[in-house]
């Protein structure tokens, strides 16, 4: 089998969520929440011979081939097919291990798989149906956005979640274009939203359709409203002492993220007017990572999806309540 995604911060990841060290000398169980080609558990299963992992995927087929890829680590892999939010919420009856993770990882980037052999539409280098759904069998397509959604929110959409300075043109210029026919491939849409800007966009360093799927591929995936809740329960079902370590690729994840770590390692987190700590008056985790791990430049040069990466990691002193949450805003 050809796997075509690279992990990124590899060599980061497996310092930074090292199982070594006491009480991991001879069992530890970590939790991939993204595990697409299963590059990160692969590396992590082969160099610690001591460490289980259950790999989270919300598309079975990606998962199907890292079922494949790690054939070979025998029971140490155990799967399970649906959103990291939903089986963080649910982990006790969810979890196929009985058993608090000492290490959980999420890379909240898309796999180079969806976006070259998924036929998904994830891309506009090839022509496809337009859908961008990593769990294909519920919720809404690109297209079914594309066609329906307002113009105003469709330009909010495209503003909020890439940061798309010609959002108006392009929802205007998409609307006029489904009132004609209805769009459903990606060579369509990338052929629309290439003729609403100006020409001098045309040809900047990215296509001017880029930030455009990128927000659509958010939307449909409810990628930024999943991650607080998801992140906050992963925190909670970690053994304590326990790591969690996060890879972000743009600046809205990376924020959500930051908030959230540096209320888990804050004394207090309760509103200045009130009279008495009620939220525990001491850290609920150390922050490994007081400024996000970034790739080297050969990484770069040699993976350049690398290129946006940030990972930010925690150690767990003890459960967080929702207070911790406080100006952690996912949309």
């Amino acid at each position: 089998m050809e796997i075509v995604h690279t992990p990124v911060l590899l060599q980061e990841c497996l310092s930074y969520l090292s199982p070594k060290g006491e009480p991991y000398e001879n069992d530890a169980l970590m939790v991939d929440s993204t595990l697409g080609e299963g590059g990160h558990t692969y590396n992590f299963l082969h160099t610690y011979p001591v460490l289980k992992v259950i790999g989270l995927d919300a598309d079975s087929s990606i998962q199907l081939r890292a079922k494949e890829r790690l054939s070979d680590f025998g029971e140490r892999i155990h799967f399970f097919n649906g959103w990291f939010n939903d089986f963080y919420h649910d982990y006790d009856t969810l979890s196929p291990v009985k058993r608090r993770p000492d290490i959980i990882l999420f890379d909240l980037g898309i796999s180079v798989y969806h976006y070259e052999r998924s036929g998904r539409g994830f891309s506009f280098r090839h022509d496809e149906n337009l859908d961008m759904r990593l769990d294909v069998s519920k919720g809404e397509s690109a297209a079914d956005i594309v066609n329906t959604m307002p113009e105003a929110l469709l330009a909010n959409m495209l503003y909020l979640y890439s940061d798309e300075k010609y959002s108006r043109r392009i929802a205007k210029a998409i609307v006029e274009a489904r009132q004609v026919s209805k769009i459903v491939s990606t060579k369509a849409l990338a052929d629309i939203i290439y003729n609403a800007v100006p020409a001098k966009y045309r040809f900047g360093t990215i296509h001017p359709a880029t930030r455009t799927f990128q927000a659509l591929r958010i939307r449909v995936n409810s990628e930024l409203r999943r991650l607080p809740e998801a992140m906050h329960d992963a925190f909670n079902v970690l053994a304590p002492g326990g790591k969690l370590g996060i890879i972000t690729f743009h600046s809205l994840e990376d924020r959500i993220v930051k908030t959230y770590f540096r209320n888990l390692g804050r004394q207090c987190v309760c509103p200045p007017e009130q009279p008495a700590c009620t939220c525990g008056g001491t850290p609920c985790a150390e922050i490994l990572t007081r400024k996000p791990v970034e790739p080297t430049e050969e990484e770069v040069r040699s993976n350049s999806p690398s290129r946006s990466a940030k990972l930010r990691v925690v150690r767990k002193i003890r459960d967080a309540d929702e207070k911790r949450l406080i100006g952690v805003e996912g949309v």
